[in-house]
């Protein structure tokens, strides 16, 4: 007797199903890196794939005044260059760029100039008075804006969202206050806190790995695995983001959004369907769930770092106290490393290593799932000596794919076994070029499906995990470590897993 599935239809290709419909984007920041580098080479490509609506319109916005024929000038040269794919088609450029404006808001005369913009483009694009806000800013002008769409009526007559870049905050109460300033204007529902990574084909292959695939959910628990190790390292230093980043530093840049987002993704229970309320309501169950690090464990529990002179590559490169635009007693972290526990039935007791830094030997990254090794092993000591635990190692950049290791005998008249990988790599298995993670985010917002976005509540709920750690830190618990650039961090980091009795994975 056979047995068929059934089917939701109601949820059944949800994501697929849906296509935009017409709006306006305005893009705050219009004239800055973000919407040059990243922004415009996205939209471009959704125009490209022909997933924009026929209906669609940009609009920048920037205190520094310029016209709209100078605005398309600019950002067509930011699109040949950026963009993933290339050369630029100029059929769809101009096609793409004859809805293009820019409106210049240095103050209330220019915001009402802008409202008359957006009514000019309702009547003649046919937006239907729909408004995607993309706040591609510094942080600080974030309130200042959302303020102005509300006291200079700016949303439409039709729906209203707002995408907001990270850092949302520096910290809790800081997060807590420009919520509350958003929700003067945006409902909940109609706020897009933007992740980046959340975008990235890999992360999210994460959620298909698990859920679509029957032979890893049974074992995807404190039964079976021994720890995970989750990594996100960098070969650059901080480029020309002194201002940002000696603020900010790793924690704030990296592990509070970044690196807690990857950890929900492994630690997460199934969700009832994909869809943003579900997939958001799990991720919230596991930082609620994560176990607090009092002041006293912090020195036990992390470790902070920074690089000082060192090579990469082979090229010398300077500590980071010498780069332009910090100060020579910095005491900014340029590396972090973290002991974690999720505190619940499928994860007690097992250890989630977290590290991030600058100035690393290469860019990747990467989590890894050890399991636990054989209970029993019937092969000699001499046979089995090369063999390792099993491990599940999901690439996220650069070279995405997975790799599963596993002990096979090697080909040899005596009786030897050997750890071998078995590997997907994603370009070479599916041969398309994967979306940029921005295509797919400000498709979906534009879609208004927020699965791939953060709620509040998960962003309060990092911030309470990474403030207390923060604050030991700011009172030097523990002291700030130094490594060479072009190392793996300091060695308190190595000391941080070995007393565990572990090994960092080199990526």
């Amino acid at each position: 007797m056979t047995t068929t599935a059934v089917v939701n239809p109601l949820r059944e290709g949800l994501r697929l199903a849906r296509t935009p419909e017409p709006a306006t984007l305005v893009l705050f920041g219009g004239s800055g890196d973000l919407a040059g580098r990243k922004l415009l080479p996205a939209l471009y490509n959704l125009a490209v794939q022909r997933l924009l609506p026929a209906s669609f319109a940009v609009v920048g916005a920037a205190r520094r005044p310029t016209s709209d024929e100078a605005f398309r000038a600019e950002l067509h040269d930011a699109v040949a260059e950026f963009s993933r794919t290339k050369p630029i088609n100029e059929e769809v450029w101009q096609s793409f760029a004859r809805n293009m404006h820019f409106v210049a808001t240095p103050d209330d005369a220019g915001y009402d100039a802008l409202a008359r913009r957006l009514a000019e483009v309702d009547a003649e694009v046919g937006t239907n008075g729909n408004r995607l806000f993309y706040l591609a800013t510094p942080p600080a002008a974030y309130a200042p804006i959302v303020r102005s769409i509300g006291t200079h009526g700016l949303r439409g007559s039709g729906w209203s969202r707002v995408v907001i870049e990270k850092p949302f905050g520096h910290d809790l109460a800081s997060a807590t206050e420009l919520t509350n300033v958003v929700h003067e204007v945006f409902r909940e529902d109609e706020v897009f806190r933007i992740d980046h990574y959340l975008g990235k084909e890999t992360v999210q292959n994460i959620l298909v790995l698990r859920f679509a695939n029957g032979i890893f959910e049974p074992i995807w628990n404190r039964q079976y695995v021994d720890h995970v190790q989750i990594t996100v390292a960098e070969s650059i230093g901080i480029e020309e983001r002194a201002e940002y980043y000696d603020r900010a530093g790793a924690m704030r840049d990296i592990v509070q959004n970044h690196l807690l987002q990857l950890l929900a993704l492994v630690a997460m229970e199934p969700p009832a369907a994909f869809d943003d309320r579900a997939v958001r309501d799990e991720k919230v169950k596991v930082f609620r769930a994560l176990r607090p690090i009092a002041q006293r464990e912090v020195a036990a529990r992390t470790v902070r770092g920074q690089y000082t002179r060192g090579f990469i590559e082979g090229k010398a490169v300077p500590p980071y106290r010498e780069e332009a635009g910090v100060g020579p007693d910095s005491k900014t972290e340029t590396f972090v490393a973290i002991r974690c526990f999720v505190d619940n039935w499928r994860w007690e007791g097992i250890p989630f290593y977290l590290r991030t830094g600058k100035r690393l030997p290469k860019r990747a990254t990467e989590i890894a799932i050890r399991f636990r090794v054989a209970p029993h092993r019937i092969f000699s000591r001499e046979a089995s000596e090369g063999i390792d635990a099993n491990e599940l190692v999901l690439r996220i950049q650069p070279d995405e794919g997975i790799s599963l290791t596993f002990g096979a005998k090697v080909p040899v008249q005596e009786f030897r076994i050997r750890t071998v990988n078995m590997d997907f790599v994603y370009g070479a298995s599916f041969m398309v070029d994967a979306p940029d993670s921005y295509e797919t985010l400000i498709l979906d917002a534009l879609r208004g499906d927020a699965t791939l976005f953060t709620r509040r509540d998960e962003v309060e709920q990092q911030w309470a995990f990474v403030d207390p750690i923060l604050e030991a830190w700011r009172v030097g618990m523990p002291e700030l470590s130094l490594y060479p650039a072009g190392s793996w961090g300091p060695p308190e980091a190595e000391t941080l897993i070995e007393r565990d009795g572990k090994v960092w994975r080199r990526p």
